[in-house]
C-alpha cells in the first residue's frame, strides 16, 4: 500500500480537517475516516480561534473557513469577576463556534470532496485496516498510541485539578472569568458565547475545593444544580445544561497533558489530541489538531515515501506543539492553583491571570488596550509611592527593603568573572560592576564572594577572608555610590564539593590539572564522575566555616555593602546541605528537611547577628534540584519560609545546578514561577532569575506580582547600560542617566522616535 490510501481513526476536527486536506491535494487518493460515536455526539459545547489562527484557515481551504466564519460569534473583551469587582481588557481578538457546527461543517466538506465517513465505528486495533498510511487521530484515549506505546514513548501527566464542561444560555458578549471564594474553597467559571444564545461554561476548581464542596458525590444534575447556584449572580437566571450524549454518573474530568517522544512508528502517525494536548484555558487544543492536518497533508502531498513525509512532519509541527503545550501549561498551572492568588488585589489578580501563560506580555496588553494597560500602571506606581502622570512602567517604579531604597527593580544578576588572583578583586571587577552602576541597574550583585581560600570555586574566584579584600571591595562599593544612585550587594558563598575547578572557559567544573586543595561538603558524594571526593564535615569542621561566613559578614559591612546575600543554591556547600541529592548523613544534619535546613539556617541567624539590622540579606536557593529524588514543591515553601524566619529579607530564586544528573525544564523566563509560587505561599518577597532577557518579561514580573526584584546576569554581559537603553525604548524619560552621557541619552530618545515614525510610516 502506499499512501494514496489513508485511514484515519477518529472523526473530530483533526480527522476531518486531514481528509479535506488529502482530499483537496489529490482526489485520487482514497481517504475514509472512521469514527466510534455517532454523527452528532460531541464533548464540549464550543470551540475559540484566534485572528492569526483563522488566517491559518483561511489559506488552507477558503470554503471551509468561509462556513466557520459565517457561524461566528466575535468579542474582543475579556471580563474578570473577582471580589466584586469587574475588570475588563479589551482587544483580544477572538471567535467562537459551537463544536457541533464545526463537526458538521468539516462532514459536509469533506463528504463533498469525496472522503468517506464512517460513523459507530469503534476502532481498537489497526490490523484490519486495508490502507497505506494509518493516521490516529482518535483523541486523548487514543487505542491506537496505546498499541505502540513501547515505540512513541507517550507522557500521558494527568493533572489533580477537576473540571466540568457545561453550557448555558446566558449570552455572554465577552470571554469572562469568575472566581468565586467560599467555605469550601475557590471554583471559577471560563464562560464565552459560540452561537445566539448559547455560551460555553466550564467550572473548574482544585481537588480539595471538589470534594469540600460535595462534587465527588454529585452525579450530573446534582453537579448542575450546585454550579447553578455556585453562580446564580453571574447567570442572571439562566439555567447551566449538561451534554446528554455524554452524562455520566459524576461528569467531572481531569484534564490529561499528552505528549510523545515519537509522533509515527510505521504506517501509522498521530496527529491533534492524540499527539499532544494543550489545556482549554488557552483554547489552542482545535487550533493544534487541524494546524497538524494541514502539515501532515502537506507533506504526505510531497513525497512518496510515507515514513520521510512522516519526519518531516513531526519535526516542522513538534516546536510549535512544545511551544503552545509551554504556554498552556503556564495558563493550566495558574488555574490549578487559582488559591494561590486569590489574596492579590484586583487590579494585579487581573493582570496576573491576562498574562498567566506568557503569551501576552505587558507591551502586548498595550497594544490590545492601551487605555487597561495605562490603569494598571497608574495603580501599580501608587502603590510604590509615585502619583506620576503619565505613570513610569513597573520595572522602573522604587523598592525598599529594610533600610535599602532602590531607584528601579533591575537587578545585574551575580555573575563569576573568574578574574581574581589570590581572592583579590581587581580593576576588571571595578569596571565590571562600576560600569552596570552607570548603566542605571538599582542594585548591583557580586559574584559569589568565597569565605576561604578553600571555599573558592576556582583560583579565579574572589574572596573575603584577608584585609586587602575588604579594602579592594570598598574601593568598588566607593565607586558605585559616588558615581551612581545604584546600590551594591554582596553575595557571600562557599563552594564545597563543586571546588578546586578549572575556570569556566577551560573546563567547568573539572578539577584543576595540579594544585588541587581538599574538599569537604555534607557527605562524601563528588559532584560527578572525575570529580574530586570531598570529606564530609564534622562538627568542628561546621563551626569554623560558620565563623567564616561570620568574618566575611563583617568585613562586608565594614566595607559599606547595601545589602548581603548568603549564596544557598546551585549545588555549593549549604545548597549540598539542603538537597537529598547530596546530604546522605544519618545525624542530625540529614535525613528530614527540617535537619538538612539546620546547619544553612545557624550560618545565617549568624551571619544576621553580624549584620546591620537596617541592611538587608538575601539568600539564594535552589527551587527544584530537577531530579524525582530531590526538593519538591512543598519542601520549596518550608525552605524559604524557614530562611524568612531565621532573618531573610528576600529569596533570590533560581534552579537546578545541584546536581550533574539533573534534567532542567529550559524556556523563556523557566524560573520564574519558582520566585511567584514562594512569594505567593510562602508571603516572602522574591528576586526572578533565569532567561528573562527584555524590558517587556520584566514588567510583566513585577507588574503581575511574580516577584518584586528582577536579576537579569546574560544581558547585562552583552549591555552593561540594558536599564538606560530600556528606559529610552520605552519612553521613561525620567530614568538616572549620567551627567556625562546625556547627550548620549538625548540622541538615543531621537533616534528610536525617529525610528518609530518610519515603521508608523511603513505601515501605512
Amino acid at each position: 500500500m502506499t499512501a494514496r490510501s489513508v485511514a484515519i481513526v477518529g472523526g473530530g476536527p483533526a480527522g476531518l480537517y486531514l481528509a479535506i486536506q488529502l482530499r483537496k491535494a489529490d482526489p485520487r487518493r482514497a481517504v475514509t475516516v472512521y469514527e466510534r460515536n455517532r454523527a452528532e455526539d460531541t464533548f464540549g459545547w464550543g470551540v475559540v480561534f484566534s485572528n492569526q489562527t483563522l488566517d491559518n484557515f483561511r489559506a488552507a481551504d477558503p470554503e471551509t473557513f468561509g462556513a466557520i466564519t459565517a457561524a461566528f460569534a466575535r468579542w474582543d473583551d475579556i471580563d474578570i469577576h473577582f471580589r466584586g469587582r469587574t475588570i475588563t481588557s479589551g482587544g483580544h481578538g477572538f471567535a467562537g463556534l459551537a463544536r457541533r457546527t464545526l463537526l458538521a461543517i468539516l462532514q459536509e466538506r469533506a463528504r463533498g470532496l469525496g472522503a468517506e465517513l464512517s460513523f459507530g465505528a469503534d476502532i481498537a486495533e489497526d490490523a484490519g485496516l486495508d490502507a497505506g498510511v494509518i493516521v490516529a487521530a482518535d483523541g486523548v484515549n487514543s487505542t491506537l498510541r496505546r498499541k505502540y506505546a513501547a515505540q512513541l514513548q507517550p507522557d500521558l501527566d494527568v493533572r489533580k485539578a477537576r473540571y466540568v464542561w457545561l453550557g448555558s444560555t446566558r449570552p455572554f458578549d465577552a470571554f469572562t472569568f469568575i472566581i468565586v471564594e467560599n467555605g469550601h474553597g475557590v471554583f471559577q467559571a471560563h464562560a464565552y458565547q459560540f452561537a445566539q444564545g448559547t455560551s460555553a461554561f466550564i467550572v473548574e476548581c482544585d481537588e480539595a475545593s471538589w470534594c469540600a464542596a460535595g462534587f465527588d458525590r454529585m452525579d450530573a444534575d446534582a453537579t448542575v444544580a450546585a454550579c447553578e447556584a455556585l453562580f446564580a449572580p453571574w447567570l442572571d437566571g439562566h439555567r447551566l445544561m449538561h451534554n446528554a450524549a455524554h452524562q455520566a454518573a459524576n461528569p467531572w474530568t481531569r484534564f490529561v497533558r499528552v505528549s510523545n517522544a515519537r509522533w509515527h512508528h510505521g504506517n501509522v502517525v498521530l496527529i491533534g489530541d492524540a499527539a499532544h494536548t494543550a489545556h482549554f484555558s488557552i483554547g489552542s487544543g482545535t487550533k493544534l489538531a487541524m494546524e497538524d492536518a494541514i502539515s501532515l497533508a502537506r507533506h504526505l502531498d510531497a513525497t512518496p515515501d510515507f515514513g520521510a513525509a512522516f519526519a518531516a512532519y513531526q519535526q516542522e509541527r513538534r516546536t510549535e506543539a512544545l511551544r503552545l503545550q509551554n504556554a498552556a501549561r503556564n495558563s493550566m498551572e495558574w488555574f490549578e492553583n487559582v488559591r494561590r492568588y486569590v489574596h492579590l488585589p484586583p487590579e494585579q489578580f487581573a493582570y496576573s491571570l491576562l498574562t498567566r501563560s506568557q503569551r501576552v506580555s505587558h507591551e502586548n496588553l498595550r497594544l490590545r488596550d492601551a487605555a487597561y494597560l495605562g490603569g494598571v500602571e497608574r495603580w501599580f506606581a501608587a502603590r510604590s509611592g509615585l502619583e506620576w502622570d503619565p505613570a513610569p512602567p513597573p520595572l522602573f517604579t522604587p523598592f525598599h527593603l529594610r533600610g535599602l531604597a532602590l531607584i528601579n527593580r533591575v537587578v545585574v544578576a551575580p555573575m563569576d568573572m573568574y578574574s581574581a588572583v589570590g581572592g583579590l578583586p581587581n580593576d576588571f571587577h571595578l569596571v565590571h560592576l562600576g560600569a552596570r552602576a552607570l548603566g542605571g541597574a538599582g542594585l548591583v550583585m557580586t559574584e559569589m564572594t568565597c569565605v576561604s581560600p578553600e571555599g573558592r570555586i576556582s583560583p579565579g574566584c574572589t574572596g573575603m577572608y584577608a584585609d586587602e579584600h575588604a579594602r579592594a571591595w570598598q574601593r568598588i562599593v566607593s565607586f558605585v555610590h559616588e558615581w551612581s544612585p545604584a546600590k551594591v550587594c554582596f553575595q557571600v558563598g562557599h563552594s564545597g564539593r563543586k571546588g578546586s575547578t578549572q575556570k569556566m572557559w577551560q573546563a567547568m567544573d573539572e578539577p584543576l590539572q595540579h594544585g588541587n586543595w581538599p574538599l569537604i561538603a555534607p557527605s562524601p558524594i563528588p559532584w560527578q564522575a572525575g570529580s574530586q571526593v570531598p570529606r564530609e564535615m564534622t562538627r568542628a569542621d561546621m563551626d569554623r566555616v560558620r565563623e567564616e561566613f561570620v568574618r566575611a559578614t563583617v568585613m562586608a559591612a565594614e566595607a559599606h555593602f547595601d545589602m548581603i546575600e548568603l549564596h544557598a543554591a546551585h549545588g555549593y556547600l549549604l545548597s549540598s546541605f539542603l538537597t537529598p541529592v547530596s546530604n546522605q548523613r544519618s545525624d542530625e544534619y540529614g535525613g528530614s528537611l527540617d535537619n538538612r535546613l539546620r546547619y544553612p539556617l545557624e550560618v545565617l541567624r549568624a551571619m544576621r547577628a553580624a549584620w546591620p539590622n537596617d541592611r538587608p540579606i538575601s539568600v539564594r536557593i535552589s527551587a527544584t534540584d530537577w531530579r524525582p529524588d530531590g526538593i519538591g514543591e512543598e519542601e520549596t515553601i518550608a525552605i524559604a519560609r524557614s530562611f524568612h524566619a531565621a532573618g531573610a529579607d528576600i529569596i533570590h530564586v533560581s534552579a537546578g545546578q545541584t546536581s550533574a544528573e539533573a534534567r532542567p525544564v529550559y524556556g523563556r523566563m523557566f524560573q520564574t514561577p519558582f520566585a511567584d509560587r514562594i512569594r505567593q505561599e510562602a508571603g516572602v518577597p522574591t528576586i526572578a532569575v533565569g532567561n528573562i532577557t527584555d524590558a517587556d518579561q520584566v514588567n510583566s514580573i513585577i507588574a503581575a506580582g511574580r516577584a518584586d526584584l528582577v536579576a537579569l546576569a546574560r544581558p547585562h554581559l552583552a549591555d552593561p547600560n540594558w536599564t538606560l537603553h530600556a528606559a529610552a525604548q520605552l519612553g521613561f524619560a525620567t530614568q538616572w542617566w549620567p551627567d556625562q552621557y546625556l547627550q548620549g541619552k538625548s540622541q538615543l530618545e531621537r533616534l528610536l522616535k525617529r525610528q518609530a515614525e518610519m515603521l508608523g510610516l511603513s505601515a501605512i
